[in-house]
């Protein structure tokens, strides 16, 4: 899976939880909670619904590594290298 499909995953995940986000607003260098106005639970659904669509685990420890949509992709890319 390469970058771009990461991408599109995880700006799909956002908009289950926050339907009113344009995908093409969103700034990958930016902190995406404040982009996005996720609240903690937001957040937190958003990583299980990672976790659940790529099958990759998300330890809590590693929550303070996703700031930005650059950091999710590359974090998830990694992880399934």
């Amino acid at each position: 899976m390469n970058e771009t499909d990461i991408r599109a995953v995880a700006v799909a995940t956002l908009q289950a939880i926050a339907p009113e986000i344009e995908a093409e607003e969103l700034r990958g260098d930016q902190p995406l909670r404040k982009q996005v106005d996720l609240d903690s639970m937001d957040w937190l659904n958003f990583l299980l619904g990672l976790h659940e669509k790529l099958r990759v685990d998300i330890p809590e420890a590693d929550y303070i590594k996703l700031v930005t949509l650059d950091d999710v992709v590359a974090y998830l890319k990694a992880k399934l290298g």
